[in-house]
């Protein structure tokens, strides 16, 4: 019985992570596909100028902390573990994609430096809105 416990809680580690990440994915590349059609953004492959890269800043932070809000909602335990194990993938993911676009000509170094550095406050704050959530709940119990 304990082993189906800890493999069903496993499991749910997973995919409180996955969930999360596939939120704050197909937020963005939802939102990418929306603006480039509306010619907001540039094709994919063609450079962006540094205001249109502050906007894809503002909007992947965003929904950088929706992403990992649900993962520490989804999470069967220690919501702010789940929600940093969500954060380093994303700095992994960005740190790769920094590397594989560096020389690309793409736009500004800002943008992928910034990426790289946000990843893991917003996992943080996604993380601290769900804690607060359950302390609030807990204290008005």
């Amino acid at each position: 019985m304990h082993a189906t416990t800890e493999s069903s809680r496993y499991l749910r580690s997973v995919g409180a992570v996955i969930a999360g990440a596939l939120v704050g994915i197909l937020l963005s590349v939802g939102t990418d596909a929306l603006l480039q059609a509306v010619g907001v953004l540039p094709r994919v492959g063609q450079p962006a100028t540094s205001p249109i890269l502050l906007l894809a800043t503002a909007y992947r932070t965003l929904y950088g902390v929706v992403g990992s809000y649900i993962t520490a909602r989804s999470a069967p335990n220690r919501p702010m573990t789940h929600a940093m194990v969500l954060g380093f993938m994303g700095l992994a993911a960005n740190l790769a994609g920094t590397i594989a676009t560096w020389n690309k000509g793409l736009g500004p170094h800002w943008y992928p430096i910034t990426l790289i550095v946000l990843a893991l406050p917003t996992a943080w704050v996604g993380a601290k809105i769900r804690i607060a959530q359950l302390s609030k709940a807990t204290a008005t119990v």
